[in-house]
């Protein structure tokens, strides 16, 4: 399980609109790294909508912010059209990134237990350390949140 103050696992994952990702590569800028369960259903919208719209206080910050979930770059691609997402989706396929970074749990819902992604947002630093951790998201008011910690890094 990763915790605040630990080096964030590093990673290289294909993107909806571009190049791989190197997290490595991104630094010294702060990343915001936010995974979710699903594209395209009610609340994975929501939150990917309201850091869309934040990206550019984000960018002001100096901060990257990057969606991650298993879903296919193909997928992603047709979620970010749908909806006009500005923030670059990572697909996380093989579920690796999710185990290393501890979202990878088990979850239920109308009494079935299945395993999914727990919607967590991580704050790496320019160092590449985990600044913050997010873990049980609730959407309303989190991309504000995330980025008032962003600033005050």
């Amino acid at each position: 399980m990763t915790e605040t103050g630990q080096t964030a696992p590093d990673f290289t994952l294909p993107q909806d609109a571009g190049d791989p990702v190197t997290l490595s590569a991104q630094r010294p800028a702060p990343v915001v790294l936010y995974f979710y369960p699903k594209d395209d259903t009610s609340g994975c919208t929501k939150e990917a909508i309201a850091f869309s719209g934040l990206l550019a206080d984000f960018e002001a910050a100096g901060a990257r912010v990057f969606g991650i979930s298993k879903d296919s770059v193909v997928k992603h691609g047709k979620f970010r059209c749908k909806h006009e997402l500005s923030v670059p989706l990572l697909s996380d396929e093989a579920g690796d990134v999710c185990e290393r970074y501890g979202v990878w749990v088990e979850k239920s819902m109308y009494g079935k237990t299945y395993m999914g992604i727990e919607r967590a947002t991580f704050l790496i630093d320019g160092e590449g350390r985990i600044a913050r951790i997010w873990r049980k998201v609730k959407v309303p008011g989190h991309a504000e949140e995330v980025l008032e910690a962003v600033r005050a890094l």
